[in-house]
């Protein structure tokens, strides 16, 4: 692949589907001046919408495979509302009933900020932040709120009205240490009265028929206590969700009579199956057809997945993702998937760390057609799946670049932070000339090859077992570390994805230490830990390097005229800093080493130089844009015949946000005895 290739197509980034980064400065300029992509902002939310370029390009058979697989996935979104707390969908059906009802006046600072709340709950499917995982705080008292309720015949009463102004629950997901996290977090997961030590001697109490290949325990079920007893609400037809779940089958059962091929179609049965009986040798044996299934113009992903909402890394969340694939892209950047050995061969891990036969990791850039629950509406920018270990290693994994979403980022315009918070005009013409480059080269070296590679010791259990509530930041960071020691070789050059290997590495390291020591600051509130994974990931790896190059001062920190700048100093010395701590991470992984991951992530992860966090967020008020982006989805509108067979389906914009979110939970509410 030619450099000037990527550069004049649209060029491509993608993340793990919880990566979610958006504080990244653009340096693109506006190419698409007809379609807008801008919806509304508020808050700390900016709200775009993206195209599907190609949909006309697909058979009608295709279109229905996509606008079933759509359907299917939007049947289960109040799922994931439920999933992250106990009392979001009675709290957004009462406040949608007063959107939608009250007469009265509202142009008052109180009405517009319930408007405001309503907005941001929208977003975070629940009451809790997104990203930050706070409970979302009301600039309007409970008078007023009881105003509203009064006026519209709401209701809304006890723990589900008061949690909205008190300080319970306050964390969807409580990561600190020395804590019980299970107790301390509101996210639906577990039950009222159980603890750490509930889950971690629940499960290690199961084991799997083939230990070599364990079974995802705990991924699709509530655990509770009933009469002081541990008991698993499996999410499954006739299960928990049941409702919800009997609408994806319906749909995917509509989705299987138009498969493309039967591959396809074998893996939609499975997840079927898997939906009706919550087996998870079924999910397993799906995920393995699944990642076999790389033909056909059309994949999805779909189910409960992610793991980053659970404390403790077993319950994973519901989403999906419909995609188209983009040919033409995938095979411009296949040179990765195709050198993946080449890579695991020449990395810094020990050698008995090294997979000798890197197996199917196939990559593509696909466009986006739909998506729901925790992929919507803030969504990922790219997608690494399955999860399972063993699975990776025997059969293969699935790397895909969400490339419409990317274009949506990168017309959506700019706030300008990036010459803020650069250290010199040499650092921003690397950034201008390479950076977005180097995104893109990291983020894909991350997914392709990061998750890809390593391999656990024998005899050592899944990282959720042995590093616990540390798992999700250390696989995050030990993939960053993959892409940012290969973004500094020629041997990117040699494979023609670079001109100049070396300025692309130089520029990606600058943007990753400026964002991990600083520009991330901006999604925290002055005097809060670092908590989310991903952003734990990025302070540890920066503050570590920071630390152990100090001596030669491979990355100096200068104050000028009263701001605080991170000068590279030696990009030479840095890429061995970055070597060496990959092979520890990668150590710390194959033999689940909970001491030295506790070590390494509370050492220098979680908290925060008060001075610096202060600083950059006096420095970041002259910049209007939010932090945090999402999206509206197109909808995807049938047209039938007398016989109401589908001739066609139409791509349309929504209105706008409150219109989507209203017209969702009219058509997919599919929850509505869940409490």
């Amino acid at each position: 692949m030619k450099i000037k290739s990527i550069l004049k197509y649209c060029l491509l980034a993608l993340v793990i589907v919880a990566c979610k980064d958006d504080t990244k400065e653009s340096t693109f300029k506006e190419t698409d001046t007809k379609f807008d992509y801008n919806v509304e902002q508020f808050a700390d939310i900016k709200i775009l919408r993206y195209k599907i370029p190609g949909w006309q390009n697909l058979t009608l058979k295709e279109q229905k495979l996509v606008y079933y697989l759509t359907e299917a996935g939007l049947a289960g979104r109040d799922i994931m509302w439920d999933q992250n707390y106990r009392h979001n969908l009675k709290i957004r059906r009462a406040l949608e009933n007063v959107y939608k009802e009250y007469t009265g006046d509202k142009t008052t600072d109180d009405w517009k900020n319930f408007e405001i709340y309503l907005k941001r709950v929208w977003f975070s499917n629940g009451i809790h932040h997104h990203y930050s995982n706070d409970k979302l705080k009301p600039d309007f008292s409970k008078e007023y709120l009881n105003e509203l309720f009064l006026a519209t015949n709401t209701k809304l009463e006890g723990e589900a009205f008061d949690v909205i102004f008190n300080d319970k629950d306050s964390k969807k997901v409580n990561q600190s240490k020395g804590v019980d996290n299970v107790a301390l977090s509101a996210v639906n997961f577990y039950g009222p009265d159980v603890t750490n030590e509930d889950v971690i001697n629940f499960y290690k109490a199961k084991t799997s028929t083939d230990p070599n290949r364990p079974l995802s325990y705990g991924l699709n079920s509530q655990l509770v206590k009933e009469d002081g007893v541990l008991k698993e609400r499996v999410y499954k037809s006739e299960g928990l969700y049941g409702q919800a779940i009997d609408k994806i089958i319906e749909w995917l059962g509509k989705a299987r009579e138009v498969a493309e091929n039967e591959a396809q179609g074998n893996a939609i049965d499975l997840l079927i199956k898997y939906y009706m009986t919550g087996d998870l040798q079924t999910w397993d044996d799906y995920n393995v057809a699944w990642t076999a299934a790389t033909d056909g113009n059309v994949d999805y992903i779909n189910s409960f997945i992610e793991v980053y909402n659970d404390p403790l890394g077993y319950r994973g969340s519901y989403e999906t993702i419909v995609q188209i694939n983009d040919f033409d892209m995938s095979q411009k950047m296949a040179v990765l998937s195709e050198n993946a050995q080449w890579f695991e061969d020449n990395s810094p891990l020990i050698d008995d760390h090294k997979k000798k036969n890197v197996v199917g990791v196939t990559y593509k850039v696909v466009t986006v057609a739909g998506e729901a629950g925790d992929a919507s509406p803030s969504t990922p920018i790219g997608v690494n799946l399955p999860n399972a270990n063993w699975i990776r290693k025997e059969v293969g994994s699935k790397s895909v670049s969400l490339g419409n979403i990317i274009d949506a980022y990168n017309n959506s315009g700019s706030s300008g932070r990036l010459k803020e918070f650069v250290h010199d005009e040499e650092e921003l013409k690397l950034e201008e000339a390479h950076g977005q480059l180097a995104d893109k080269l990291h983020t894909a070296l991350h997914e392709v090859i990061g998750h890809a590679s390593g391999q656990l010791n024998p005899g050592v259990g899944e990282t959720k077992e042995t590093l616990k509530n540390y798992a999700s930041t250390l696989e995050e960071g030990r993939a960053d570390l993959v892409g940012l020691y290969y973004l500094y070789d020629s041997k990117l050059e040699e494979l023609g994805l670079v001109e100049n290997w070396k300025e692309v590495g130089m520029a990606a390291f600058d943007g990753y230490i400026r964002n991990g020591l600083m520009t991330q600051l901006i999604r925290l509130n002055l005097g809060d830990d670092v908590e989310e994974a991903h952003m734990r990931n990025r302070q540890w790896v920066s503050a570590w390097v920071y630390e152990q190059g100090k001596k030669e001062n491979i990355i100096e920190k200068v104050t000028r005229d009263g701001k605080t700048y991170y000068n590279i100093n030696d990009y030479d010395k840095l890429h061995e800093l970055f070597g060496q701590l990959l092979r520890e991470t990668q150590r710390i992984k194959s033999e689940g080493d909970y001491e030295a991951c506790e070590a390494l992530v509370e050492g220098y992860g979680v908290k925060v130089d008060r001075d610096i966090h202060a600083e950059v967020l006096e420095r970041n008020k002259q910049f209007t844009s939010a932090p945090y982006s999402g999206f509206v989805n197109p909808v995807l509108v049938p047209e039938t015949n007398d016989a109401g067979e589908i001739t066609a389906i139409k791509v349309i914009q929504p209105k706008g946000f409150p219109e989507q979110m209203l017209e969702y939970s009219k058509t997919y509410n599919h929850l509505p005895d869940v409490n």
